[in-house]
């Protein structure tokens, strides 16, 4: 959210470690140029999920951004992860709230389902679900007795559907793995990062965390086989070199993470990535940003990042795929100037879906004093992606 929110682990490098590249090696692949916005839909801060409890109590009653709390209701914001159905629908995640643990304890965590329609430019709510731990799985005390999650229990930021319908969810608090039915309820208990623990994880125990606070799994793909899922990390990890990111590779079956591990390394280390997706068995995309929105933001990015780390300075592979800054229109330049952009999804070979997470009600990078509006872009590449056809189930 606002927070503002591949190197083998086993083997002879180390983590994050910076190798010479060798003679011979393949040079880094050029950029695709200069992509192209096709299409625009937005869905406007101001909608709440209908017949929704009282929201934002704990933001006290100062307007912010023209907006007084509490709010009439559960806002749809804040889409920090995306999934396809096969209808020209999509579940979309909201994230944990309005930024913080100690003041979402009224946000009902949620996945929607939307459908953009982009001849009249607009979004809309097809239903959802809130989600919930009815079988007690969770082994410390959540917020409400009724065992519905909120955003004082899980920062969620990322999801992926699996083949079997069932959903899994990145959270930052622990950092955890949450697993779902269609219904949102827990499956099984969350699963926790071995080695890796945020300041808010409920199993501290005293102990100094060695993540910052809301660094946690802010992207994770699904394989395209479908078999395995792979959590990003969106902050360093204490002790690893400054600006890089792990990635790791979790196995549906087995309910396992394998010992698989590799890095994504930030362009600065200023900045965080905002979501990935499988384009294949070894590629992924990746974005980008800085902390800015408006005029002020600089690099908001998509990036095709590949795990054969060709160049062998142990990290992925990037090759900027668009500048979503920069994107070319009929009317001229196209700037998605958003300060949390965390939706990316290929729609065909040259396409892909974007979407912003609006942080409502704090986010303003359209229009200075309004809330963002969470909108949704398609935006044309210069060249094909060559994507494995499985990452479209």
């Amino acid at each position: 959210m606002r927070r503002i929110a591949m190197m083998m682990c086993a083997g002879a490098l180390a983590l994050g470690a910076a190798a010479p590249a060798t003679a011979g090696a393949e040079p880094r692949r050029p950029e695709y140029g200069r992509a192209t916005l096709t299409a625009f839909a937005s869905l406007p801060a101001r909608t709440f999920v209908p017949g929704s409890e009282v929201s934002g109590a704990q933001l006290g009653t100062a307007p912010i951004n023209g907006l007084t709390p509490p709010f009439p209701g559960q806002p749809v914001q804040g889409f920090s992860g995306i999934a396809r159905h096969g209808d020209g629908s999509y579940d979309v995640l909201s994230d944990n709230g309005f930024g913080a643990k100690a003041n979402s304890a009224d946000f009902l965590l949620r996945v929607h389902r939307i459908r953009p329609d982009f001849r009249s430019r607009t979004v809309s709510v097809l239903g959802g679900f809130n989600l919930s731990d009815p079988r007690g799985l969770v082994p410390f005390p959540l917020t409400r007795p009724d065992r519905t999650l909120t955003g004082a229990d899980f920062d969620v930021e990322s999801i992926v559907r699996s083949l079997d319908g069932t959903y899994w969810i990145g959270d930052e608090f622990g950092p955890f793995l949450l697993h779902v039915d269609r219904r949102g309820e827990l499956i099984d208990a969350p699963i926790q990062l071995p080695g890796v623990k945020a300041p808010e994880n409920p199993d501290l125990g005293g102990a100094q965390p060695n993540l910052r606070s809301s660094k946690g799994f802010e992207g994770m793909a699904r394989s395209v086989d479908g078999r395995r899922v792979y959590p990003l990390l969106e902050g360093t990890v204490t002790g690893d070199p400054d600006g890089t990111l792990r990635m790791y590779e979790f196995d549906l079956r087995r309910r396992t993470y394998t010992d698989r591990r590799w890095t994504y390394r930030l362009d600065d280390p200023s900045h965080a990535i905002g979501d990935a997706i499988a384009v294949d068995a070894h590629r992924f995309l990746i974005i980008e940003r800085d902390n800015l929105q408006g005029d002020a933001a600089k690099v908001k990015r998509v990036y095709l990042a590949d795990t054969r780390d060709r160049d062998r300075d142990g990290a992925l592979d990037k090759t900027l795929v668009a500048d979503l800054l920069d994107l070319a229109s009929p009317e001229g330049t196209f700037r998605f100037p958003f300060q949390t952009i965390e939706d990316v999804i290929i729609l065909d070979d040259r396409t892909l879906g974007v979407l912003n997470d609006n942080n409502f009600p704090f986010s303003s990078g359209r229009t200075a004093g309004s809330p963002d509006d969470n909108e949704f872009i398609t935006i044309r590449l210069t060249r094909p992606l060559h994507a494995d056809p499985r990452v479209y189930r």
